[in-house]
């Protein structure tokens, strides 16, 4: 059954009465886009190297000649067969921000704890084209928990998301932030995890002014309808 069905001029009233909660919610959202941006650094002291198509590269490397990195923490972890489907949405994204993200001063990679072999295997099936590097035998993804050791599983808690949760999978998905000085120092600005990505999700943001917006209700759980983009029936 379709929502109540009214004259041109009802809607019209119901419509603005709705503007000016979306008002509300854009200036709240800049405010707390502005307080993300006030929150304190922490200095780089360990080094990381990362495995990429271009061989080795430091933390520091990634920056190419941008003052500010963005990380996605990108589910693959070794002998996976395929990556994280909703991963995989997210990363579906990624390459027509890029061009964007460069104008601003902002360098964009993926890394996985896979090795690089397994990381471009998946991409090549895939097409994707975006920087993706593997954090493979280096302690990057532990240390912004994003990974889980296998002897952690279902026997400790483990931090995610800034809180204690049992350890349940290998690995979880995130998003880390980091800028450069003039002097090369690099320091963590930020990091955000679980629902923190929804809103990089484009479709997600179209979904919701569609009549049936996501429609994830009666799912067993959120994203269950996602697949790979090469595995969708019927699109």
């Amino acid at each position: 059954m379709p929502n109540k069905v009214v004259a041109r001029n009802e809607w019209l009233e119901a419509r603005k009465a709705l503007l000016a909660r979306e008002k509300a919610f854009s200036r709240e959202r800049d405010a707390l886009a502005r307080q993300r941006r006030e929150l304190p650094w922490v200095r780089m002291e360990k080094e990381y190297v990362f495995d990429g198509p271009d061989g080795k590269a430091t933390l520091a490397g990634l920056f190419g000649k941008k003052s500010q990195l963005i990380v996605y923490h990108f589910m693959l972890g070794p002998g996976w067969e395929a990556g994280c489907k909703s991963c995989s949405f997210l990363a579906d994204h990624f390459e027509g921000a890029l061009p964007h993200l460069a104008a601003r001063d902002v360098s964009f990679v993926a890394v996985s704890r896979a090795p690089l072999a397994e990381i471009e295997a998946f991409r090549r099936r895939m097409g994707w084209n975006f920087p993706w590097l593997s954090s493979h035998g280096d302690d990057f993804n532990f240390d912004f928990h994003v990974s889980v050791r296998k002897e952690d599983i279902g026997k400790r808690k483990v931090e995610y998301n800034f809180d204690l949760s049992e350890a349940r999978m290998e690995e979880l998905p995130g998003a880390s932030v980091f800028c450069k000085d003039e002097d090369g120092s690099v320091f963590h600005t930020y990091s955000t995890y679980a629902r923190g990505l929804d809103i990089m999700l484009g479709a997600y943001n179209w979904l919701d002014i569609a009549p049936k917006g996501r429609d994830e209700d009666k799912l067993e759980f959120t994203m269950a309808w996602v697949r790979h983009h090469d595995k969708y029936e019927n699109s």
